[in-house]
C-alpha cells in the first residue's frame, strides 16, 4: 500500500515521527490481513498485538510517498509475526523496518488459542521464503 506522509506526521524539521511508523505499520497489516481473507476479529476470536519494533533506516520527509509492503516472516502455532518494509516510493530506498507479533485470542476465555489451520494455510502461501 502507498502512504502519502502528512504534515501532522512529522516533527519540526519535516522528518516522519517514529511514532508515525507504527500506524503505517498498522494499517498495513490490517489491509494484508484483509487482503488475505481474514478479520482481525470475528466473533470471540481475534488478532492481538503484543509486540511490535521498528527500525529507522533512512530519514524520511513530510510529503514524500512510502511503499508499505507486508509478508509473513514467522508463523507459529499460537502466533505469527509480520514484517513491513517501508520504502520512499520514488527512490525505493528502504525508509524503515518492522515487526508486529500478533497472538489469536479466545476473548470469551481470555486466552491464547492456535490459529485455525484455515488461517496458517492462507498466511503460510505469503510467507517469506
Amino acid at each position: 500500500m502507498d502512504i502519502k506522509v502528512r504534515f501532522g506526521e512529522t516533527d519540526t524539521l519535516g522528518h516522519i515521527n517514529n511514532t508515525s511508523y507504527f500506524i503505517y505499520m498498522e494499517e498495513a497489516r490490517i489491509e494484508f490481513l484483509a487482503e488475505m481473507g481474514i478479520d482481525i476479529q470475528k466473533e470471540n476470536y481475534a488478532f492481538m498485538l503484543v509486540s511490535t519494533k521498528c527500525d529507522f533506516i533512512k530519514q524520511g520527509y513530510f510529503g514524500q510517498v512510502l511503499g508499505v509492503t507486508t509478508e509473513v516472516s514467522r508463523m507459529g502455532t499460537k502466533s505469527m509475526t509480520l514484517t513491513s518494509t517501508m520504502r520512499e516510493k520514488e527512490s525505493g530506498d528502504v525508509i524503515a523496518r518492522g515487526d508486529a507479533v500478533l497472538v489469536y485470542f479466545n476473548v470469551n476465555r481470555q486466552e491464547t488459542v492456535p490459529i485455525p489451520e484455515s488461517f496458517k494455510e492462507i498466511l503460510s502461501s505469503q510467507a517469506v521464503k
